[in-house]
């Protein structure tokens, strides 16, 4: 292992222990979004054996959203892909850490893109920005699906260069199934991402069908049948869950919860429509332009000569790579919703797209090497000031992020719609334990105060508390007989944390 490549590890380990501390500080290392909620009941399921699980009595009185009960069954409308690795991390007690480990795989297969298309300095330059990112940050401490998808993104593309472009530095059929694995493991977790970020690769591989070898497209061939295949499973899985495979799990909580444009489709009225795209795509670019290096409005400074670079060394292959951001910008513009809150997070396994072509054009504009193996240029007289003046303005650029944005950025994210884990502490004393087994009728001013206690309770509902939605008296009551063998209490949170009464309040 060479110097870049001990720099690389060592801003790779960075990454580990800062977005773990953004997981414990931050997020505290619990749910806000239903997503996260949902991912958490289907990797508690799946963590003991369970892909579906019977729905309880009066299902919707033990509402957790996202989870939706069909023909007598419980089950999670996410594809299988994350939640099974979120069930491996709960079954060895190690779901904090899940996705700071992936942080750092992610910060380390960046830099490895970069150092075989641009070469180790833009490698580590690309890796260094990937970790002073807030856009990266918050979504790597969360406990969404993202940072699964940028490794998978990000395993995928590199392994096709070192398969078809590249001298392969390990044998081609570890390539092949590298990338094929990555790209259907990733269409099992992220269906449509998984066809963006293909989908400039397909042009690749046409032109190689044509110009190849016959070992190039068998290769070829090798990794596409790995990546349907694998991506067939999400097929499997929802015959599993619902008797259909075609039944999409995402219409079963909301019917209109497709992609595509029509009638149908989307909560606006007409359906969804190019004018919505347009308008949720411009809307996630403008709020997400701030949250991708800290730099206000001017995240993108770079970007235009990092194509440059690519343009003028003729770089074609970096261009494979630099397409999937953009791919997935298209691709999500036939979805109804956009993204805001963790950032434009619909194009964060695009994310090496954004770094690298900004480290290139850094690279460029200071007269640094921006391919593998170029040498440095030793400058004289005034041109000194060049690379001098360039590394002035990035500098001043990311310590005002690291010093202003991002602090306030993270801050902003604490306790997130309420939620924290001190709303759990008055389920965890003394006192209240002595209650248990306890059937907990929660009267919330708002959703979030019942969904944050969804962390106490798992799917098969024997845990010392478990939580009922309020609906009604009479729901409430028809409830409290299907629990015999459980004290009942209810509970109204924020504005009395630590009083449980024995009977509803007037």
């Amino acid at each position: 292992m060479d110097r870049p490549d001990r720099i690389a590890l060592l801003l790779s380990l960075l990454a580990i222990l800062v977005t773990y501390f953004i997981t414990e500080k931050i997020f505290e290392g619990i749910p806000h979004l239903e997503d996260e909620i949902a991912y958490v009941w289907q990797g508690d399921a799946i963590a003991q054996g369970k892909l579906t699980l019977p729905s309880p009595p009066h299902p919707h009185s033990f509402l957790v959203p996202f989870v939706v009960d069909y023909e007598g069954q419980r089950f999670g409308k996410y594809p299988l892909g994350w939640p099974a690795l979120l069930g491996i991390g709960i079954r060895l007690g190690v779901r904090p850490w899940l996705n700071p480990l992936l942080a750092g795989l992610g910060v380390w297969l960046t830099y490895r893109l970069g150092q075989k298309i641009f070469g180790n300095l833009v490698g580590l330059l690309a890796a260094g920005l990937t970790l002073t990112s807030p856009f990266f940050l918050m979504n790597s401490g969360s406990l969404l699906s993202h940072p699964f998808g940028l490794v998978l993104s990000a395993a995928f593309a590199l392994a096709w260069i070192d398969n078809f472009i590249e001298k392969p530095p390990v044998p081609r059929w570890m390539l092949t199934l590298t990338a094929g694995l990555s790209l259907g493991l990733l269409a099992l977790t992220r269906p449509l991402t998984a066809v963006a970020v293909a989908f400039p690769f397909v042009f690749h591989g046409i032109y190689l069908l044509v110009r190849g070898d016959r070992g190039t497209r068998l290769h070829l061939l090798g990794t596409s049948l790995l990546a349907v295949a694998a991506g067939a499973l999400t097929l499997l899985w929802q015959y599993a869950v619902t008797g259909d495979p075609f039944l999409n799990p995402y219409t079963l909580w909301w019917p209109y919860d497709m992609i595509g444009f029509g009638p149908g489709i989307g909560r606006a009225e007409g359906g969804h429509s190019l004018h919505q795209a347009y308008l949720n795509t411009r809307f996630s670019l403008r709020t997400g332009v701030r949250d991708l290096f800290g730099w206000g409005t001017v995240s993108w400074l770079f970007l235009p000569f990092g194509l440059l670079a690519v343009i003028w060394r003729r770089n074609w292959r970096a261009l494979l790579v630099g397409l999937v951001f953009p791919s997935l910008v298209l691709f999500y513009s036939a979805y109804w919703v956009g993204a805001w809150l963790f950032g434009p997070r619909y194009y964060y396994e695009g994310l090496f797209s954004l770094t690298l072509f900004t480290a290139a054009g850094i690279a460029w504009l200071a007269g640094w090497p921006v391919a593998p193996g170029e040498a440095w240029h030793v400058y004289q007289g005034w041109k000194r000031l060049r690379p001098l003046l360039v590394y002035s303005v990035v500098l001043f650029l990311v310590l005002g992020n690291l010093i202003y944005y991002t602090p306030i950025r993270l801050q902003g994210m604490h306790a997130l719609y309420g939620m924290e884990r001190a709303d759990l502490q008055p389920f965890q004393t003394p006192e209240a334990q002595q209650l248990t087994p306890a059937l907990i009728i929660v009267h919330p001013e708002r959703w979030m105060d019942y969904g944050v206690l969804l962390e106490l309770e798992d799917p098969f509902l024997d845990t010392p508390f478990i939580f009922v939605y309020t609906r009604g008296a009479r729901a409430d009551a028809n409830v409290a007989r299907d629990f015999p063998d459980r004290a009942i209490y209810h509970y109204y949170p924020p504005g009395e944390p630590y009083t449980f009464y024995t009977a509803p309040k007037p």
